[in-house]
């Protein structure tokens, strides 16, 4: 089958994010661009649907933050955001606690009421652990941040269930991302713009592809043809998985995957809160969301919560989280150094760059990868 009769300047691989800035860009400068998503979707694991009156977000929650106005004001030509703020609780045996950590949740393990006091304990903790020195892992990290209780109740059991290994075994720097602070404050994240857009996820990437000068084929896999299409297209901006562009010739990277539960209940609050995260080890799902709390839309009398299982990756599975270790980290270079020798083809994405991207990062990558082309 011959894809390019329109005489496309780009072949796109994947209608996510990056894939999909890089059309509406690329557009806006008069280029024509085919998109070929393998998904029967949208949008990439940002995909949302409407069911009962309620947005829900088919691969896990999103909400977007920032502290990059270029990339807020972007992505606010495609929808209106509501304002939403985070604030997760954490569940831990059937204890609350308020998430990030904060007073609130000091108070609530310790019941300190001074960040003098709150600061004193985990140091306290810190020193009874015998933590000098720079963090080897996980586990040291987290301990020299919040102390050994929050570490043992709310962070231990999340990430073993979530990465499926030791804490022990895991990089200091996947804990860095959550904020501590010695304030009453709730808010998971500390960017200055934050939301949910109104009408969901996927009628931004509807609004951003509505373009004259672009095409989207869904289900259709590229690696099925991969050679026909780098043989007809002038240049090709590959968003899926690296290590499967190059036929695994070095070895598989890893990946943790998860699995959704979604249940509709006769409610109009079955939790009381967006996000409970179950933190420890024995329950399987890590956390439970309940869709209609992130925008306050859902029929009358209906709600849908959905639980969140890891599980380990293979290739029947939905990539979600790279595992930058050591090891992977080296098999990534090599066929980054592959990558570079592709005169034609440009990678990006998260899975394209195996990074962990939030949204507002891949967005910004898309925007400077776009500038980047055409300088």
């Amino acid at each position: 089958m011959k894809y390019n009769k329109k005489n496309y300047d780009y072949l796109i691989v994947g209608a996510g994010p990056f894939g999909a800035i890089w059309a509406r860009e690329a557009a806006s400068r008069g280029k024509r661009s085919l998109i070929i998503e393998k998904r029967a979707t949208i949008g990439g694991n940002m995909h949302t649907h409407k069911e009962h009156g309620i947005n829900v977000h088919d691969y896990g929650a999103h909400i977007f933050h920032t502290d990059n106005k270029e990339v807020w004001d972007y992505i606010n030509q495609f929808s209106e955001f509501n304002g939403y703020i985070n604030q997760v609780v954490a569940n831990y045996k059937g204890d609350l606690y308020n998430l990030p950590f904060n007073m609130n949740t000091f108070y609530q393990m310790w019941g300190v009421k001074t960040p003098e006091e709150a600061a004193e304990k985990i140091e306290e903790q810190k020193q009874a652990a015998g933590l000098t020195g720079h963090p080897k892992n996980l586990e040291e990290q987290a301990i020299s941040l919040i102390g050994t209780d929050i570490y043992e109740k709310l962070i231990k059991g999340y990430t073993e269930k979530q990465w499926g290994r030791k804490a022990t075994e895991l990089p200091s720097f996947i804990i860095r991302r959550l904020p501590v602070r010695y304030t009453f404050d709730n808010n998971y994240f500390n960017h200055r713009y934050q939301g949910v857009p109104v009408d969901g996820y996927t009628a931004i990437f509807e609004n951003m592809l509505n373009h004259e000068l672009i095409d989207v084929l869904r289900n259709v896999d590229f690696l099925d043809e991969k050679e026909t299409f780098l043989a007809e297209f002038p240049r090709v901006v590959y968003t899926g998985m690296i290590d499967a562009y190059f036929d695994y010739q070095f070895g598989e990277l890893e990946y943790r995957s998860v699995r959704f539960e979604s249940q509709v209940i006769d409610s109009n609050n079955a939790q009381g809160n967006s996000v409970i995260n179950y933190t420890d080890r024995e329950t399987p799902f890590t956390r439970v969301m309940e869709w209609r709390h992130f925008d306050n839309k859902a029929d009358e009398g209906k709600t849908i919560v959905t639980k969140e299982y890891p599980q380990d990756w293979d290739r029947s599975k939905e990539a979600y989280y790279p595992v930058n270790d050591h090891k992977n980290s080296e098999l990534f270079k090599q066929y980054r150094h592959e990558a570079d020798k592709q005169d034609k083809v440009i990678f990006g994405g998260r899975l394209g760059n195996y990074q962990y991207y939030d949204m507002d990062q891949v967005f910004n990558a898309a925007l400077k990868a776009v500038a980047k082309e055409f300088k």
